[in-house]
Parts: C-alpha cells; structure tokens; sequence
C-alpha cells in the first residue's frame, strides 16, 4: 500500500488539473496564435507561468485505485499487476483467468 499522503497528493493535482483545465487551454490558445501581436502572446505566457504548477497535466502520475502503487499500473483496468494477478486469481475480474501449470 503506497504511503496516504502521495495518494492524497495525487488526488490534489487532479482535483487542481480539472479546475485550471479552461483557464490553461484559453492561455495556451493565445500564446499558440502567430497572428496575435508579440506583446499580448508574452503576457498570456507569464500568466500561464503564474498559475500552480500542480495544476498541469502533465504533473499527474497513473496510480493503482486500490492499492495506489505507482509502478505496474495498467491503464484499462486502473489497477497495478499485483492486484490485477490477486482478484483474477479471485475470479474477481471478468473473462481474466490466471493460468497455471
């Protein structure tokens, strides 16, 4: 089990990434638009640059839903290979079956 605060953590940057998402895409647009003058295009740049860091995309890493392992995490079904292998060997997931010899 990951530690509660980096678990909590991640769900404060992804609370922040939805809540800027509008502000940074309309930032981003300006900054991208060659037909806008320079000055107003640097001006978008730094109020980018003023908005939390925690609130880019980029910023968030994938963690297991149950266990919050970083490492191993498969995105389909948002679990890490050791509880995807636990709760299929559980017959927990359907159509997965772990094989054995």
């Amino acid at each position: 089990m990951a530690k509660k605060s980096m678990v909590e953590r991640e769900k404060k940057r992804e609370r922040l990434v939805a809540q800027y998402a509008e502000k940074r895409a309309a930032l981003k647009e300006v900054i991208n638009d060659q037909s806008r003058p320079m000055e107003e295009r640097f001006k978008a740049s730094l109020k980018l640059a003023e908005l939390p860091r925690n609130s880019s995309a980029t910023r968030l890493h994938n963690r297991c839903q149950l266990t919050g392992r970083p490492h191993a995490y498969y995105r389909k079904l948002k679990l890490s290979r050791i509880m995807l292998r636990e709760l299929g060997s559980q017959g927990q997931i359907p159509g997965l079956v772990k094989s054995s010899w």
